[in-house]
């Protein structure tokens, strides 16, 4: 942490007038010996292992091999109220990052960790918190959003895989990368609602180039975010850009972010469609396996999230709508749920949280009918449920 402010004057310490950085258990000792409390700049947080992390010249072969089993440490409810927050810091940041950028500033690795770390300790703490809370939550703007959510998950995806915290760092900061090239494209270009010419294709396609020069003049030397940075657009049988890499020539890290951008983008309203519900969004990603994706990543990617993943609005078979509040890994099909409205899709006071695993009323059964979209039936969900 960084101590921007004592409970007494600078003068009245040893301490430097421009702060503290707390990096030891010494430093703080050190404070503590003359204060009460402190103020801590949140903005200027750099653990030193994560600068390590982004900034290393060299990965261990051994980053994907010994999965880890990770466990929620707390519940939905007690993290959603951090994971929104983190969330929230993340496109704070975004916004800094990318008005550097086209300020013609360099990138900073700073920023981007700060971005990107409370995004990972809250994944870390419970995956299912930072579903619902980034399945509803309104996406405003699509190349922020895009950035965060695909930030996000991939470091959901790497918790999933049993990846070490580190390498799930690497994932998150090149999901939030990974097209910052197009923040040197027209823009009027990137919101064309007709067909590309070849040319005006070539020119979307520069984005992979032109990000990576952006980061060849930062600190950010990590080969992972590197690697996703160049490797996001191929695809597993060849036919992606801009090197034409298939299989596993195609860095794994790239593999990853492939599926997710592509799921991301599914799954966000674009201004020449409206969004794909994430059901949908899952069994198009499902359908490519094998040919533009590798199989076993689109399995792994799909038990991740779920049939019908945390967040999503579903229809039950009563008529009501509700929101997926945590999986059930014993059956994927027959999720936890909180209801949001009654049979004729009104809003309802009480959300009642249903586990359809358990749900033993025979007479009655209550299953998914279907996955919808946000924004169905003019459901606001994260008006009604994140207020």
């Amino acid at each position: 942490m960084f101590v921007c402010r004592l409970d007494r004057p600078w003068e009245e310490t040893p301490f430097p007038l421009q702060g503290i950085e707390l990096a030891s258990e010494e430093d703080i000792q050190a404070v503590r010996s003359l204060c009460h409390y402190v103020y801590i700049d949140l903005r200027r947080q750099l653990p030193n292992h994560a600068r390590q992390t982004l900034t290393r010249t060299s990965l261990s072969g051994s980053r994907f091999k010994a999965a880890i089993k990770y466990v929620d440490k707390v519940t939905i409810e007690q993290e959603a109220s951090r994971a929104s927050a983190a969330m929230d810091n993340a496109s704070r940041m975004v916004d800094r990052i990318f008005d550097d950028i086209v300020s013609g500033r360099e990138l900073s690795v700073e920023h981007v960790e700060q971005a990107v770390r409370p995004l990972v300790e809250s994944v870390l703490r419970s995956a299912d918190a930072f579903f619902l809370v980034e399945g509803l939550r309104r996406r405003d703007n699509y190349s922020y959003s895009h950035a965060v959510s695909c930030s996000a998950l991939a470091a959901a995806f790497g918790r999933h895989l049993g990846f070490a915290e580190d390498t799930i760092l690497s994932l998150a900061a090149g999901g939030l990368l990974m097209d910052v090239g197009k923040l040197r494209l027209p823009e009027a270009l990137l919101q064309y609602q007709g067909s590309l010419s070849p040319g005006e294709v070539d020119v979307v396609r520069a984005h992979v180039r032109e990000g990576m020069e952006i980061v060849s003049h930062s600190d950010i030397t990590d080969q992972d975010v590197l690697d996703i940075l160049r490797t996001h657009h191929e695809r597993h049988d060849g036919t992606g850009y801009p090197e034409g890499l298939a299989g596993t020539m195609i860095p794994i890290t790239g593999r990853m972010l492939g599926i997710i951008d592509s799921y991301d983008a599914m799954v966000s309203r674009r201004p020449y469609r409206p969004a794909v519900p994430r059901y949908q969004a899952l069994r198009q990603i499902y359908a490519a396996r094998g040919t533009l994706f590798q199989s076993e990543m689109v399995e792994q990617f799909q038990v991740c999230l779920g049939v019908y993943p945390t967040g999503s609005l579903v229809e039950l078979s009563t008529g009501e709508v509700a929101v997926v509040m945590a999986q059930n890994q014993v059956r994927r099909l027959r999720p936890k749920v909180v209801i949001l409205t009654a049979a004729n899709k009104q809003p309802t006071q009480d959300f009642r949280q249903v586990d359809l695993l358990h749900h033993n009323d025979e007479r009655a059964p209550i299953d998914i009918v279907r996955s919808l979209a946000a924004g169905d039936f003019n459901i606001d969900a994260s008006a009604l449920f994140l207020q």
